[in-house]
């Protein structure tokens, strides 16, 4: 069964740990990077989770820590999907639609309309996942910002 709950602002050792692991195994499909976010101090990864926005984890009752990470922060008065990650191991189990669940759950408590996000073009696994999810391309494309020569699409999701 997967739980997702917000991330508590004492919680930045296990959020700065998943982030990490994330940009490692998944380098291209952020906009940060794993040498960059590496050298963060507690107070980036604090500020993270006290900025206005919101984190979440999600665990697996059999796994002891958090096997998944989405936040939504808002960027030009809409709600953005950001920083989406699932462990590799436990993939194809429902994690990330309960990620994307959650987030689109407090984005609409907010009362956001849509839950915008951007996902690399070539990261297939993702864009079918947001596909399930009922997420549709919106038309705009933009370069990734750590990997320029990657490209990445936004994707919507009505709430």
């Amino acid at each position: 069964m997967v739980v997702v709950r917000e991330v508590s602002p004492g919680e930045w050792e296990t959020l700065r740990d998943i982030r990490l692991a994330a940009l490692k195994d998944s380098p291209d499909a952020f906009g940060s990077s794993y040498a960059r976010e590496s050298v963060f101090s507690e107070d980036n990864w604090r500020d993270r989770l006290t900025s206005g926005a919101t984190t979440f984890f999600a665990e697996l009752a059999d796994v002891p820590e958090p096997v998944g990470l989405a936040g939504v922060y808002e960027v030009d008065g809409l709600a953005d999907l950001v920083s989406m990650w699932v462990c590799p191991a436990v993939r194809g189990q429902g994690i990330g639609d309960a990620l994307v669940n959650a987030a689109s759950d407090w984005a609409k408590s907010q009362g956001y309309d849509s839950l915008l996000l951007w996902v690399t073009e070539s990261n297939t696994p993702a864009r079918r996942l947001y596909e399930r999810c009922g997420f549709t391309p919106t038309g705009e494309r933009q370069p990734l910002p750590s990997n320029p020569d990657l490209p990445e699409i936004q994707l919507s999701r009505s709430l």
